[in-house]
């Protein structure tokens, strides 16, 4: 069988060129997708700040959570935790040390950019050269790196958390790192960390003829149960940088996600594709059961086929895939979703996960598509190969029917999900099991939409009369090119009006809750608050911190505000509870969290430092203000940055007299309420990921499209010998297929919505999800337009040959 199976590909390498181009793309993502969960599981960041010190001994990178089984989980945390000043002598007296440097960080913004200060005694941990100038020594000294372009001896104005100061320059390094950095004076810096007290890193050297490995360990012991922990070598980088851990779990979830979406695409795709493969191919078949050939044989012949077609496909497709993985990488980090430190890792594991993957899911799609043409009898089987079977075969109406009752169920499930972690792999899934029945229920649907699309056809002319012929002929090939193009349709509006429907809920409930008449930011200290509340006529302004946390199941996104005079300037939407009693120790929760007034929940701040809050209000708004609201003074003390945005009820202040205020706080600027400049957003990074997968439908939709055009060759030969023109073809073919074009619009529009629905049911608490006509458009003419090139292209080079050699050619 494995000669035959070699010989059918040596000789049928036009009909087996779609189900190559088909797995190639599959290997391909495939192994992007693994290259970025091989990343996740064991990339490592290099330490820079941290690089001239051999041990470091800093916070907890992780929250250490216990879940209600008792189970205990371990979550990267997304801010650094601090460390008692008092170990800088413990760890000094500890045995083989030699030296040891204490380092203190201060959060602070220079001509608008946000960098870390330092004390010049902590240099030594990099070590940072001066390029020119020298170390400061008094309080309004500093030092900057290259990337600040100040010169020596010129001033420049330092935003903190305990409000402004300026400082002369007097020294600039060699070199900028990854997180830019300037040096104050000891004692300065440990001035501005009255905010935040405490170390967020001790370097260590080792003594003459200690060993790293002995000293490390003599000091974890020194500082065992402080809460401080003890790197070496690359470990060095994760306390260093403290988002590398979220990132690497973040690049986890993404290829994961990734890629099992794609691996359902792909199967979807191969599935089409080997069926019209094998359509294409049924006289050969039927010939060979009229010889004698058993259906166990030519299942085997055709699973061996596959498996040869699969080998020759995925593994110079999962080549491609490193450069893709590796540019999708680079993609992300360019967009800030993952550190520009953290390298790719390249290893042999996902290129051989994609091949063992897609080889035996072309396995399956190959004996799937053979079942109907290898279960006939042999007279039969030439029947069939000689006109379109009138019904469709009941194992596939009933594989579609539990396609569609599944997809109904999961789109029950998803409007019952209220958090984007349940609702991100979910909303993609549901709609791909609608297109999956549709593509199932394929010939029935064609069977029963072509008569009324037809008709319009019949009166506008003889070529477009007789495409409505060969559509309605055609209904088995109809619904094989309909398939990929209502995938397309149905997955790529999926993908994108979800994004638009969260964004539009979120602008809309943030624009609803904010009754503030004005916004400060982006980064507001105490000391400029506290300057705004004095201006006369101000009643309340409202201090905003934005974080995340982590229950032991689940991240939130969360608020950190000032309780004070909260009614007057943001409107949460409160459903049970109130937020009068909202402050210390207290929380408000959005709805859809399981949480109810009253409830007393235990989670991780950013630093993973342990709290216990009771619920006070349970609010509607969650999308445009968080997850959870809790008050500002417990956040602020838990996150790197302690500056955000404040928000100001001012009825009788002028404009001038706020700007007046905001004018000695240089880098805080006055926004109306409603031109607030947007904030960081995952959106560009949801949209590349996406567009992976909705790129990769698209090829499966014109390789079928190719296919089934190449697939032509002898009917359009003919129509060319009985008079046609290249021209009426070409013309035949676009009426054919913009009206598939059209059918699979209609389907994958209908699948779209109904999954929104659900989306949007569960995300937003309203069943209307937010369409932009123009972005709708945009899918359904993208569609059209790849359509019309998959068979036009195609369809011009067949009828570049003479039609007397193509019928006279052997098949």
């Amino acid at each position: 069988m494995f000669a035959l199976a070699l010989s059918t590909l040596r000789h049928r390498r036009a009909v087996f060129a779609g189900g190559f181009v088909a797995l190639f793309f599959a290997a391909a993502l495939l192994t992007a997708c693994g290259m970025l969960m091989d990343t996740g599981l064991r990339g490592r960041v290099a330490p820079e700040r941290h690089a001239g010190a051999p041990i470091i001994v800093a916070g907890d990178p992780d929250a250490h959570l216990v879940e209600d089984d008792g189970d205990r989980e371990t979550k990267p945390n997304t801010a650094r935790a601090r460390i008692a000043a008092s170990l800088t002598d413990r760890v000094r007296a500890v045995p083989g040390v030699r030296s040891v440097v204490p380092e203190v960080t201060v959060p602070a913004v220079v001509d608008g950019r946000a960098v870390d200060g330092h004390g010049w005694e902590s240099a030594a941990l990099t070590p940072a050269v001066l390029q020119e100038g020298r170390a400061p020594a008094a309080a309004g000294e500093i030092v900057v790196d290259p990337s600040a372009r100040h010169a020596v001896g010129t001033d420049v104005t330092v935003l903190h958390p305990l409000g402004t100061g300026t400082y002369r320059v007097v020294g600039v390094t060699a070199r900028s790192l990854e997180n830019p950095a300037v040096f104050l004076g000891t004692a300065e810096a440990r001035r501005l960390t009255a905010a935040r007290p405490g170390l967020t890193a001790i370097g260590v050297w080792p003594a003459s003829g200690a060993s790293v490995p002995g000293t490390a360990a003599a000091v974890r012991d020194a500082v065992h149960g402080t809460g401080a922990t003890v790197h070496t070598g690359v470990d060095r980088g994760r306390a260093e940088f403290p988002d590398s851990g979220g990132a690497r779990t973040k690049l986890v979830s993404m290829g994961a996600a990734l890629g099992g979406t794609s691996l359902v695409v792909a199967l979807l795709a191969v599935v089409g594709t080997f069926g019209l493969m094998l359509q294409q191919r049924e006289r050969e078949l039927a010939l060979l059961r009229a010889v004698a050939a058993t259906p166990g044989q030519l299942r085997r012949m055709i699973g061996r086929e596959a498996v040869l077609l699969g080998l020759a496909a995925t593994v110079p497709g999962a080549v491609a895939g490193l450069f893709l993985g590796s540019r999708l990488h680079a993609a992300f980090a360019d967009l800030g979703a993952v550190p520009a430190n953290l390298p790719l890792v390249t290893g042999p594991v996902p290129p051989a996960v994609a091949v063992a993957a897609t080889v035996p899911a072309a396995w399956l799609a190959a004996r799937i598509a053979a079942r109907r043409i290898t279960r006939l009898r042999p007279v039969e089987a030439l029947g069939e190969a000689a006109l379109e079977p009138p019904r469709t075969p009941w194992f596939r109406l009933v594989a579609g029917t539990i396609a569609l009752a599944g997809a109904i169920v999961l789109g029950f499930v998803l409007s019952s999900v209220h958090t984007e972690r349940g609702s991100g792999p979910l909303t993609p899934l549901t709609a791909l099991a609608f297109a999956a029945s549709a593509g199932l229920l394929g010939p029935v649907l064609t069977r029963l939409a072509v008569p009324p699309i037809v008709l319009p056809l019949r009166a506008a002319g003889q070529v477009a009369g007789l495409a409505a012929a060969n559509l309605r002929a055609g209904a088995r090939r109809l619904a094989a090119v309909v398939a990929p193009l209502t995938m397309m349709v149905a997955l790529g509006s999926t993908l994108l009006f979800a994004e638009t429907t969260i964004d539009d809920a979120a602008a809309s409930q943030a624009e609803a809750g904010t009754v503030a008449d004005h916004v400060a930011g982006p980064a507001v200290p105490g000391p400029a608050a506290d300057a705004l509340r004095r201006v006369p006529g101000v009643r309340t302004v409202t201090e905003v911190l934005h974080t995340r946390v982590r229950f032991a199941d689940t991240p939130y996104s969360a608020q950190g505000v000032t309780p004070a005079g909260l009614s007057h300037t943001m409107d949460l939407g409160v459903r049970s509870g109130s937020l009068d009693a909202f402050g210390e120790g207290t929380m408000a929760v959005r709805e859809g969290l399981g949480m109810n007034v009253g409830d007393v929940a235990s989670f991780a701040l950013a630093d993973g430092a342990p709290v216990k809050l009771r619920v006070v209000a349970v609010y509607h708004r969650g999308l445009g203000f968080g997850d959870l609201t809790l008050p500002h003074s417990l956040v602020a003390a838990h996150v790197d940055v302690p500056m955000g945005t404040a928000l100001i009820a001012a009825p009788g202040a002028t404009r001038d007299a706020l700007n007046g205020a905001a004018a000695a706080y240089p880098g805080v600027t006055l926004y109306a309420r409603t031109s607030v400049p947007d904030g960081p957003s995952g959106s560009a990074v949801n949209y590349l990921s996406l567009g992976m997968i909705v790129a990769f439908a698209a090829i499966s939709a014109v390789n079928t499209l190719a296919m089934a055009t190449a697939g032509r060759v002898r009917e359009l030969a003919m129509f060319r010998l009985a008079g046609g023109t290249r021209r009426q073809v070409l013309r035949m073919l676009r009426w054919e297929t913009l009206t598939a074009a059209l059918l699979a619009t209609v389907l994958g529009v209908a699948i779209a919505y109904a999954t929104l629905t659900a989306f949007s049911t569960g995300m937003t608490g309203s069943g209307s999800p937010h369409v932009p006509i123009g972005g709708l458009l945009a899918v359904i003419g993208a569609t059209a337009v790849l359509a019309v090139l998959g068979t036009t292209l195609p369809a011009r080079l067949i009828l570049r040959r003479p039609p007397a050699d193509i019928i006279g050619a052997r098949e």
